[in-house]
């Protein structure tokens, strides 16, 4: 019998990847289930792309094989997006490179800079791609907390207590998933400061930036953060965009030229349709951004009383795609969650996947419709 490779044994299967085959299996027994558990945009992509893909297909270069760092006209709109947004300069020749998805610029950061028993500092709770990319590679992960005591930014004072020999790379990700919470100036500084003395690559993961966010920020906006720092970024969520797969990463030169070693032996380049619309949607004006946000704030609202019915508290300064709710005391997330779903039909996600920290609290999808969110809502009162 032909056994799997030995770094499979590291890793699980994705908890939804597992929880929504059951969801589906409910779902065809009959059961009108309402997912609320995933952050899957229902929303349509913005009218200009969807046209540019379209009127890209009879382009000469349409078919061909494509370059590992995508169309210069896309890293040109990526480097305008960055200034535009973020105040931040970047050379489209070697500072930025265009990812299929920003999940595979996880992977791809992983393999170009970790070696088998090097540690990686990862939040906790968190994005759990991040724990299984470096179990998978052979690295460590070592896990640095936060709470709502400390508003879910790190506790510096608590990581420089750790043991840090042979950590390489610190995952961050605000806005923060699945907390909902943003990141300050100041957190950024500190952890350029805090990369720089203990030699640690930064790498700050920004999908979330535009979502019910009025200050979007970026850890590149620190003086010297090119130094130490990364930033993923990536325009599935911001452009309802999530299966056309395009994300983008930024930084240094060095960084990226290593980082291109890795993705050029994975892919062959992006294809030239989906550039041609990323790049539409990168120039899109801000009232794109304004009528998303109107739409997702009448939803979250709306959560805000689903919530309610479960007696979980929660912030309203959130940003993001979520609601990040805390339950009663006593109560434990995963038979909460199935409680809802057994009970009433509903789909949540336990903040337990997320990380031990997540233990107490509930997350909540936006990317359902307001009608079917008060159909959620009316089943907790019949």
């Amino acid at each position: 019998m032909i056994q799997p490779a030995k770094r499979l044994d590291t890793v699980q299967e994705y908890y939804f990847s597992k929880k929504l085959r059951e969801v589906r299996g409910l779902a065809a027994a009959g059961k009108p289930i309402i997912n609320m558990g995933i952050g899957s945009p229902d929303l349509q992509p913005p009218t200009e792309v969807l046209e540019a893909i379209q009127n890209s297909l009879g382009d000469a270069s349409a078919h061909k094989y494509q370059s590992y760092q995508g169309l210069p006209e896309l890293r040109n709109a990526i480097a305008a997006f960055y200034k535009n947004k973020f105040s931040v300069d970047s050379n489209p020749e070697n500072e930025i490179l265009p990812l299929m998805g920003s999940k595979e610029g996880i992977m791809h950061i992983s393999m170009a800079f970790l070696n088998e028993g090097d540690k990686v500092l990862i939040p906790n709770p968190g994005y759990p791609t991040y724990t299984s990319v470096t179990k998978l590679v052979g690295a460590e992960p070592l896990f640095y907390n936060l709470s709502d005591e400390t508003n879910w930014q790190p506790d510096f004072t608590a990581l420089e207590a750790q043991d840090l020999t042979d950590v390489k790379i610190m995952w961050v990700n605000y806005p923060h998933m699945p907390t909902g919470t943003n990141a300050t100036l100041e957190t950024f500084e500190k952890l350029v400061d805090f990369g720089k003395k203990h030699h640690i690559l930064i790498i700050n993961d920004n999908p979330y930036s535009f979502i019910l966010n009025d200050k979007p920020i970026s850890i590149l906006q620190v003086e010297g953060a090119k130094d130490i720092a990364l930033e993923l970024n990536s325009l599935s969520k911001t452009f309802n965009m999530a299966g056309w797969r395009v994300g983008m990463l930024l930084g240094n030169a060095t960084f990226i030229n290593e980082v291109l070693k890795v993705k050029s032996n994975m892919d062959s380049g992006m294809f030239y349709g989906i550039q041609k619309g990323a790049i539409e949607a990168l120039q899109l004006s801000d009232d794109w951004f304004l009528a998303q946000n109107k739409i997702y704030e009448e939803r979250r609202n709306l959560i805000w009383q689903l919530a309610d019915k479960l007696d979980a508290v929660y912030s309203k300064n959130s940003t993001g795609l979520f609601v990040w709710a805390k339950i009663p005391e006593g109560k434990k997330s995963e038979e909460v969650t199935d409680a809802v779903l057994y009970d009433n039909d509903i789909f949540i996600t336990p903040g337990t996947i997320f990380g031990s920290q997540g233990e107490g609290y509930i997350r909540f999808s936006l990317c359902v419709t307001t009608d079917v969110i008060k159909e959620a809502i009316s089943r907790f009162d019949k």
